[in-house]
């Protein structure tokens, strides 16, 4: 490693400029420690050694100034400084010609659906207000019962839908939604929703009737013209905790109430026992 004039004269600063505070730091202590000692002589002798030092600080630091203002151009009076070539390339690579694109593309129309698919019920179920109010029982709900998905039909035997299906014509009559359960408690309000294109037409909501496994069902006999073509959601709740919820669709015209059916589309009921839901 080369030392050159200006690197050592720097150096030597720097050096003068530790030595400096060294000084003046040792002085400082060595004067506090000689007041502090009760013995004249010894105490003359650290004062007068800790003066030296901070002296010697001094020079130190005139011999800085003195390094850093005039050391290198007296040096260089007497050595002639070497001129050295600079490594610099001669030739630069610069690119004259910069292709920036003179035509942007800017989308002019925004393709907008014209027929917005929106849910019309919320995703999570909930009871409304009014239903609330007609809870009757005061029995805890079990948490963990548990239903199955409910299958639809016009007809139940013993206890279980007959041709369970989910597309029914007009004129439709009294429609099922049966179920299989477990872990329900005796008396634990619950309830049945039957909801058309998303509006709430039917409910139906008591303390529970049967016991705590078995099959059962929530059941809507309206008026013939009260069936309208569409989507209905049928959902059931255990106290107010949504358990299962299931879809089935009535297809044909609505009818009116001077409407009459052929024999042919009158349906014959099934006498189904009032007592219980769970056989």
């Amino acid at each position: 490693m080369r030392l050159d004039i200006h690197a050592a004269t720097v150096t030597a600063s720097i050096i003068a400029i530790i030595g400096a505070l060294f000084c003046v730091w040792v002085g400082v202590r060595a004067i506090q420690a000689g007041r502090k000692n009760t013995f004249y002589r010894i105490r003359h002798e650290r004062e007068v050694y800790g003066w030296r030092l901070i002296s010697l600080s001094i020079v130190l630091g005139i011999c800085t100034l003195i390094l850093s203002l005039f050391a290198e151009p007296i040096i260089y009076s007497v050595y002639e400084p070497t001129l050295k070539p600079s490594q610099t390339p001669t030739i630069t690579l610069t690119p004259t010609i910069t292709l920036t694109p003179t035509i942007t593309l800017t989308p002019t129309i925004t393709l907008t659906p014209a027929i917005s698919n929106t849910p019309t019920f919320t995703p999570t179920p909930y009871l409304p207000l009014a239903i609330l109010e007609k809870f009757e029982s005061l029995v805890t709900p079990n948490p963990d019962a548990v239903f199955s998905p409910l299958q639809f039909s016009d007809r139940t035997a013993n206890g279980q839908a007959v041709n369970p299906k989910t597309l029914f014509l007009i004129p439709v009559g009294h429609i099922y939604a049966v179920f299989s359960y477990n872990n329900m408690t005796p008396n634990s309000q619950w309830t049945a929703l039957w909801f058309h294109q998303g509006e709430l037409v039917f409910f139906e909501t008591k303390p529970w009737d049967g016991v705590e496994g078995g099959w059962g069902y929530t059941d809507w006999d309206p008026a013939p013209e009260d069936w309208k073509p569409g989507d209905y959601q049928v959902q059931i709740f255990v106290g107010e905790v949504f358990k299962v919820e299931s879809k089935f669709t009535v297809q044909g015209d609505p009818l009116t109430p001077d409407s009459t059916t052929s024999p042919a589309q009158t349906l014959t009921s099934t006498p189904q026992p009032s007592t219980t839901r769970t056989p």
